[in-house]
């Protein structure tokens, strides 16, 4: 099998693109952003782990390919930096509300 780098890479970018397209799709400029649902929305970071983690097993046993580990990977990392991002603008919003007078 041969590993070329440039192949995870771009498979990494292409995968990207794509979540962020499907996250800006979502939002709709004339009625704004779609409602949020949490609990779907933690189902769902949940499943892209264990996704990759699963990938990871079964390449380490040498079941699976590289590049689909690497999709895996890129996946939960995007979605990992999305949680995040997202328990950080809760925080603020928290913090804002406690300087409120």
């Amino acid at each position: 099998m041969d590993i070329n780098a440039f192949n995870a890479l771009r498979t990494y970018a292409t995968a990207q693109r794509e979540l962020i397209d499907q996250k800006t799709t979502s939002v709709d400029p004339n009625t704004g952003p779609d409602e949020f649902n949490a609990l779907a929305a933690a189902k769902e970071f949940v499943s892209v782990v264990a996704r990759s983690e699963s990938a990871a097993a079964a390449y380490m046993a040498g079941e699976a390919d590289p590049h689909s580990v690497v999709e895996a990977i890129a996946s939960a990392e995007l979605a990992v930096e999305t949680a995040v991002t997202l328990r950080n603008r809760v925080v603020e919003a928290y913090q804002e509300l406690l300087r409120m007078p």
